[in-house]
């Protein structure tokens, strides 16, 4: 899952970039609502972490246009407006959820783990694949209670093709969830873990669609 932070703390937001990206997610950081536009305008993005009062504006100004734009991209709020009023106003503008600050970095995994699986339909953390069951909280995929290691980047491609269950991911898409904004990546990148991840799971567990990308196979 590939996150934008928005947040104009540096130490803050140093923070929660290595939280975020140990669990596996890269993510882009902009401490200025101009450079999340310019983010936003190039790039494909699951989940914003958003913060309200920003050097060269209000981030919910920012939740808004993305609405209205009919962007639905999932966003948290991370801010010290801790009143109701300003919860609700936050909920109100689209916002996923929203957490103030300070807060617990464990429990910020936690709440990016829980929109990521509402999003992608199943709020259920336990996925079954055939005789595979991965559990998307834990980060863990099992066989008859053995249990499957994967690399950060395996499970960044399972992942992303767990949240489009049936649904063919571009090449793009899956390169997208793999690197941060200025990574550079190698033409066969993703065939590669692809096919390491067909050796883990099983040769018919992802199907390639040729041209088009490769999908997931539920059954």
């Amino acid at each position: 899952m590939r996150v934008l932070l928005v947040e104009d703390d540096p130490w803050l937001g140093e923070a929660v970039r290595d939280q975020i990206e140990k669990d596996g997610h890269p993510t882009d950081f902009v401490a200025r609502l101009d450079d999340a536009r310019r983010h936003v305008a190039v790039a494909s993005y699951d989940l914003i972490l958003l913060d309200l009062l920003l050097p060269d504006g209000r981030g919910l100004d920012f939740l808004r246009e993305l609405r209205e734009r009919g962007s639905t991209v999932s966003v948290i709020i991370l801010t010290a407006l801790d009143q109701v009023s300003n919860r609700i106003a936050g909920l109100n503008a689209g916002a996923d959820d929203y957490l103030v600050k300070p807060f617990d970095l464990c429990e910020l995994s936690a709440r990016v783990s829980a929109v990521a699986r509402r999003c992608a339909g199943n709020p259920n953390p336990l996925v079954k694949l055939g005789d595979l069951r991965v559990d998307t909280a834990a980060r863990s995929v099992t066989r008859a209670d053995a249990r499957i290691d994967l690399t950060a980047s395996e499970w960044a491609i399972l992942e992303a093709l767990i949240r489009r269950p049936g649904m063919i991911v571009s090449k793009q898409r899956l390169e997208e969830s793999l690197y941060s904004f200025n990574d550079e990546i190698e033409s066969n990148t993703i065939e590669v873990h692809v096919s390491r991840l067909r050796k883990k799971l099983g040769a018919a567990a992802i199907e390639t669609v040729r041209g088009l990308g490769y999908r997931l196979k539920r059954d």
